[in-house]
């Protein structure tokens, strides 16, 4: 028997972390930091477990809301070993040294408010630092290929095969001996839709006893993803002919790619009116770079094509490393079209972006990624008629288009075609969503697959 513990909140939508115990084996799928609406307070809070006690810590992907605590658990004690695939250690280190440096800001900025306030005691230190960081890469790690099996203590086997949703992402799967009985738990991470952009189909999955399965967009099925790259494509084209100038918050992960492939795609085929585009996110710019070393997670298009040339560049592509580079495009007064974080319009690049061109009707934002309740761009897509940016009050006269297909998260039903092979599953907890989405998904699931869904808690074990 085996015991898994969540420690990542059922009630928001991001959060990742799950403590799976086998005999005397201590193994931490995801440590992620906490990204819904106020619960940022709970990435502070004390672990649900000792970190030293962890034996392993495997990472399905190198998104936050999966590896933002992990400078953390190091930082506690964490002393095991970390399995995840290679593409998945490389993008980590750039997106939580990123993250260390956002804190260190952050926390600047409320210091220098509070010393005014006489508060200065009450503002709480980063949750890690650079060096924390650095501590994490200096542990011990062991990156697999998909489908290559690691062997643990215990006769444990650890296999990763691709989920589909970013470059290296991975479900894992987890082999053990129970009664002379081979078993097997699975972990989905994020899966990703069967039909992508840039990258391959999550691998199937056959067999499996227990299965945690998330349950981001369990309520819902997303837009056809041709739907959205002609309405994509036909926003661009309408404002740069027009001579206005187009903003993309972009998350620097995933959608940029697809971003700059489908603009590549459009100047290939000579459909791109001429402009001027800026890749204004050194964030973006690294992790591109990575989507180039590993050639072998794009589609065939894509892995074929970058022994020639680089899917994510062409002649009218600008990046921007500095600062002043990226003041300078406010001088660019038509025709532009400028990819910036963050990818939700709280905080970045895109925010000066924004502030010298949201007043002007001939220029439009596009938003290609979900804004969550609260956000700036969540705002402007609800009709905001003025926003505030750094004190100054904007009017929002700006086209927005809302294009919702391209998400990098599975929907209601390809979740469920995802898990439909899997024969005599025994244990099917749902994790990873709302509370509400986990409700409906449940509901489904009985409907389609006759199987009784379980909705894992915060801090609650369930025992397979």
């Amino acid at each position: 028997m085996i015991k898994v513990t969540s420690y990542g909140a059922a009630q928001t939508v991001t959060g990742s972390c799950h403590l799976v115990k086998i005999k005397s084996i201590k193994i931490l799928i995801d440590c992620g930091m906490f990204q819904g609406d106020g619960v940022g307070h709970m990435n502070y809070d004390a672990f649900g477990f000792d970190p030293r006690e962890i034996d392993y810590l495997i990472l399905t992907h190198a998104h936050l809301d999966h590896i933002g605590r992990v400078p953390k658990l190091v930082k506690e004690g964490f002393t095991g070993k970390i399995i995840a695939t290679k593409a998945t250690k490389d993008i980590a280190r750039i997106m939580l040294l990123d993250s260390a440096a956002i804190l260190k800001e952050e926390y600047k900025t409320l210091k220098r408010k509070a010393r005014r306030r006489g508060e200065e005691e009450s503002i709480t230190e980063p949750l890690y630092s650079e060096a924390n960081v650095k501590d994490v890469f200096y542990k011990k790690w062991i990156t697999l290929d998909y489908f290559e099996e690691k062997k643990l203590p215990q006769h444990i086997v650890v296999t990763l095969a691709n989920a589909g949703h970013i470059m290296g992402s991975a479900f894992v799967m987890l082999d053990y001996n129970e009664e002379n009985k081979q078993k097997r738990v699975v972990f989905s991470g994020d899966i990703g839709s069967p039909k992508r952009l840039i990258i391959t189909a999550p691998d199937k999955i056959y067999k499996a006893q227990s299965l945690f399965i998330e349950s981001t967009y369990g309520d819902r099925q997303h837009k056809p993803l041709m739907e959205s790259v002609e309405e994509f494509k036909n926003a661009v084209i309408q404002t740069i002919e027009n001579d206005g100038n187009i903003i993309i918050p972009s998350f620097a992960l995933e959608r940029t790619q697809e971003i700059l492939w489908l603009l590549h795609q459009m100047f290939d085929e000579k459909k791109l009116p001429k402009c001027k585009i800026f890749l204004d996110s050194p964030l973006a710019v690294k992790t591109t770079k990575l989507y180039n070393k590993y050639p072998i997670h794009l589609i065939d298009e894509l892995e074929i094509m970058s022994s020639i040339k680089d899917p994510f560049s062409f002649e009218w592509l600008q990046t921007t490393q500095t600062r002043d580079q990226s003041m300078m495009i406010n001088k660019v007064k038509e025709r532009a079209i400028i990819i910036a974080g963050s990818g939700m319009c709280n905080g970045g690049r895109v925010m000066q972006h924004l502030k010298h061109r949201l007043w002007n009707p001939k220029n439009a934002i596009i938003f290609v990624g979900y804004q969550v309740k609260g956000t700036l761009g969540r705002n402007i897509i609800d009709g905001a008629k003025f926003i505030k940016i750094y004190g100054e009050e904007i009017i929002c006269k700006a086209n927005v288009f809302t294009i919702n297909g391209f998400s990098a998260h599975a929907d209601q039903k390809e979740l469920i075609e995802w898990m439909r092979p899997v024969k005599n599953l025994e244990h099917l907890c749902l994790i990873h969503g709302e509370t509400e989405k986990m409700d409906i998904f449940a509901q489904e699931i009985k409907t389609q697959l006759n199987l009784d869904a379980h909705q894992m808690e915060y801090g609650v074990s369930v025992e397979l």
